[in-house]
């Protein structure tokens, strides 16, 4: 791991990072966090699974400033909300992930809010700037935008294609940060 990271244990449960997964210089990740293989969490993301689970899986990546939380089991809600990401999954930079699920090859655009019990299906897209309001479900190829969120339109195979390029690129990309990190580092030794 790259200095400027932090990986702390919580209530006896310690973050799973994989050993492909790419973790960037300024991240907290606390708690019962599970990263998949060659997932990437940028620059300055905080993931806290103090309070329930976390699960990014493989390939999928956090960009730079998002949050990613969790909420506890209440009497209501006994199993409480957990945060789960699957394969593929692109998340856009300063996003806000709090107790939902995005499904394999899920989209969530620049700064987009998604709250508790949300759940944004494989191939669904949530639009840069859009607030998800807990309970709501974008379907798959659905793109969702606005404040609250709204249904605007289908997606296009372009469309789902170029989503699919971008979880390649980011694939690509974290290691070239990663060996530009060591690189750095061992420079500055």
């Amino acid at each position: 791991m790259h200095k400027d990271i932090t990986i702390a244990a919580i209530h006896g449960k310690a973050p799973r990072i994989h050993p492909s997964a790419f973790i960037a210089p300024g991240c907290r990740i606390i708690g019962d966090v599970e990263i998949g293989p060659e997932a990437s969490v940028w620059y300055n993301c905080v993931i806290r699974g103090d309070v329930n689970r976390i699960i990014i899986g493989a390939r999928s990546n956090i960009q730079d400033g998002t949050v990613i939380h969790c909420d506890s089991p209440d009497p209501r809600h006994a199993q409480g909300f957990p945060t789960l990401i699957g394969e593929d999954v692109l998340v856009g930079h300063m996003v806000m992930l709090h107790g939902c699920t995005l499904e394999d090859r899920a989209f969530v655009g620049l700064g987009a809010v998604v709250m508790n019990g949300a759940v944004i299906e494989g191939d669904g897209m949530l639009a840069a700037g859009a607030l998800l309001t807990p309970g709501k479900r974008i379907g798959a190829r659905q793109l969702w935008g606005g404040r609250p969120a709204a249904y605007m339109r289908e997606l296009t195979d372009n469309a789902l294609a170029e989503m699919q390029l971008g979880v390649a690129h980011y694939v690509a990309n974290a290691r070239a940060h990663d060996a530009a990190l060591v690189v750095d580092g061992a420079a500055q030794g």
